[in-house]
Parts: structure tokens; sequence; C-alpha cells
């Protein structure tokens, strides 16, 4: 099984930036099994959505509303994924959490705060 932890969450103004990272731990089989990482987020009063994608090798999928300002990425040999937001908006104001696949099970963090104020 895996286990993710965020961070990275907090409050910045319109127009600023922020890193979130998310570390995997758990049983190596289920660690080198990893194929998809991603984020998603929660606005209050919304469904949770995709924000971004990546696959081991690298390969990258946005939603429409973060692409050019948000970009993932990924350290396999450190079994972490980052989200770097710049250009933030407060309609980006929501819990962001981090998510896995591995072994054709879906895993998740337990979420961190982003807050964007006017």
């Amino acid at each position: 099984q895996v286990q993710l932890v965020e961070s990275g969450g907090g409050l910045v103004q319109a127009g600023g930036s922020l890193r979130l990272s998310c570390a995997a731990s758990g049983r190596t089989f289920h660690m080198i099994n990893i194929n998809v990482m991603g984020w998603y987020r929660r606005a209050p009063g919304k469904q949770r959505e995709l924000v971004a994608t990546i696959s081991r090798g690298g390969a990258s999928n946005y939603a429409d509303s973060v692409k050019d300002r948000f970009t993932i990425s990924r350290d396999n040999a450190k079994n972490t994924v980052y989200l770097q937001m710049n250009s933030l908006k407060p309609e980006d104001t929501a819990i962001y959490y981090c998510s896995a696949q591995s072994l054709g099970t879906d895993y998740w963090g337990q979420g961190t705060q982003v807050t964007v104020s006017s």
C-alpha cells in the first residue's frame, strides 16, 4: 500500500505563487509500481476536480483552467510529485489532494489548503 503526504499549501495573494509537494511511501512492491501521480482539488461547495496528472515517464495532463499557470513534475527517485502554481487566482482556492495509482488502486493524501486572496 501507499501513503501520501502533501505539503506546501497556504495563503497567498492573487498573482502569487505556491509550490506543493507530495511524498509517497509504503511497501516496496507497491512503490515501484506507482504509475500515474497527480493533483486534484475541491473548492468550497464543489466536487473534486482534476488539476494535473503525470505518468512515470513524464507525460503530463492539465485541466484547461490551470494550463500555462501550473506545472506538474515528478522525481521518481524520491517518489515525490510537485505542483508549481503561478499567477494564482481567487478561484484556485481549494483543498488540493495528491493521488497515486499503483496496481489498480488509487491512493489519496489528506489534502493541503490553498487560499488565494483578492
